[in-house]
């Protein structure tokens, strides 16, 4: 049996990526066009199309953006208020009565319901020995095992930032991947290590985004590990319905 599950502000698809490697059927919705979106897409507000559509689907996962609790977006604008989409969203995931996702930034931890915590690191993602760690929670309304971080002595990979065309740079010897702004070639200089897309790419396990959408996006091997514990529960829910059906 094939599961649908519906990608609420899905950006340009690396969390979609993730559940459809799971086994789910996958649909997005954004405000914004998202040109790269690897699966059926619709181009709308999130929470007024999971109100109409959710319970339609077998899992929900939502991504709220996450500029109020962004640490880096706090340094930026300082002072700016920006809206609380995390809790807004719950509410409507909770009226679809289906399994449901909630993917955000560490920052927002307060905001969630005991979420778990993924890294790079638990899932050997990387380039070329600089590990990519981009820690994010995940509220989810089922159980999910959360395997352990394995951070090494080496710096680790950022993937964040504007998107300006541009070479990200580290602190001399470091070995950790940056995915934020955006850069040119792959070299070392002057004892600092530059990452270009292609690196990013190949470090969050994605090879469709520009670099300021991988600044946005969740490493498929995320949501692929979600998503393996989500389709079990929704076979085992399924298969017992059924057998209650027979008799």
């Amino acid at each position: 049996m094939i599961f649908r599950l519906l990608d609420l502000f899905c950006g340009a698809g690396g969390a979609a990526m993730g559940y459809h490697r799971a086994g789910f059927e996958v649909v997005g919705v954004d405000i914004k066009p998202q040109p790269r979106y690897p699966f059926e897409f619709h181009q709308a507000d999130a929470l007024e199309y999971c109100i109409e559509h959710g319970h339609e689907f077998d899992a929900i996962h939502a991504s709220p953006p996450c500029q109020k609790y962004s640490l880096i977006r706090r340094g930026l604008w300082p002072g700016r208020d920006h809206p609380d989409l995390i809790r807004p969203t719950r509410t409507v995931l909770l009226g679809t009565a289906v399994p449901y996702v909630i993917e955000n930034v560490v920052g927002a931890r307060s905001a969630m319901r005991d979420p778990i915590v993924l890294c790079g690191s638990m899932f050997t993602l990387g380039y070329e020995g600089h590990q990519l760690r981009r820690h994010r929670l995940f509220e989810c309304s089922f159980p999910v095992p959360q395997p352990a971080c394995r951070h090494n002595n080496r710096v680790p990979v950022p993937v964040y930032g504007g998107g300006q065309d541009k070479d990200y740079h580290q602190p001399p010897r470091t070995r950790v991947i940056g995915v934020y702004g955006s850069s040119g070639g792959s070299s070392t200089r002057d004892g600092r290590a530059f990452f270009n897309v292609d690196a990013r790419r190949e470090a969050m396990g994605i090879d469709w985004m520009t670099n300021k959408e991988l600044s946005q996006a969740i490493p498929p091997a995320y949501t692929e590990h979600i998503g393996k514990q989500l389709i079990a529960i929704l076979e085992r829910t399924h298969l017992c319905h059924a057998q209650r059906c027979e008799k």
